[in-house]
Formats: C-alpha cells, structure tokens, sequence
C-alpha cells in the first residue's frame, strides 16, 4: 500500500491551486480562461504520487484548439510543485452549456 503525502487539507490546498493555474489557460477565440468558462469538469490528484487528471471538454466537439488548450495546461501545471505528471482526459458528456459558465464569463462575453 503507497503511503500517503499530503492530509485531505492539504489536497484541497493544491487543487485550489491546480484550479488558479488553470484560469492562466485562456481560451484565444473567447479571451476567457477555461475555468470559468466551465470547460473544466474534475481534478483528480493522487496523494501517494502527485499525478494529476483532469477532465476537461471544450465548447464544440470540432474544436480546433484542443491541442493548444491541451499544450497550455501542461505548462501550467509546472506551476504547481506537487503535481509530478498531468493527463488531460477530454470528455465530451455533460455536454457544454453556455449555463457551466461562470458569470464573470457570461457578463464578459455579454451573454445574460
């Protein structure tokens, strides 16, 4: 059984901060980072290693910047010292809304 690094305190600390290096991750068409514009479903982060998922959709299935959002994420995430290894899963259910935006976003983008 691997040994346990860090207190569930400690975890949600490092997700919070998982989550602020995300919203560095901005979506060129939209000029909104990916976290409040809701495309970021779960972070999963081990304990025992720091190895981190992250589920993530984007706002069409045809998106062609999946592998430019996808390239930021992982820079990002040198940010955070505990994070040892990132995997992006794209998902595509739930299927984006624009109501999984943030209303910080919807008002930036004018959308009621």
């Amino acid at each position: 059984m691997s040994e346990q690094k860090y207190s569930p305190e400690e975890v949600e600390k490092i997700k919070t901060r998982i989550l602020e290096a995300l919203e560095q991750v901005i979506d060129p068409e939209l000029g909104i980072d990916i976290v409040n514009l809701g495309l970021i479903y779960e972070i999963r982060f081990d304990e025992t290693n720091g190895e981190t998922e992250i589920d993530m959709t984007l706002t069409t299935m045809g998106c062609p910047l999946a592998d430019l959002l996808t390239d930021q994420i992982y820079d990002a995430m040198s940010d955070v010292p505990e994070v040892t290894k990132t995997d992006v899963k794209l998902v595509w259910y739930p299927a984006w809304t624009v109501e999984k935006m943030s209303r910080y976003a919807r008002i930036a983008l004018g959308i009621r």
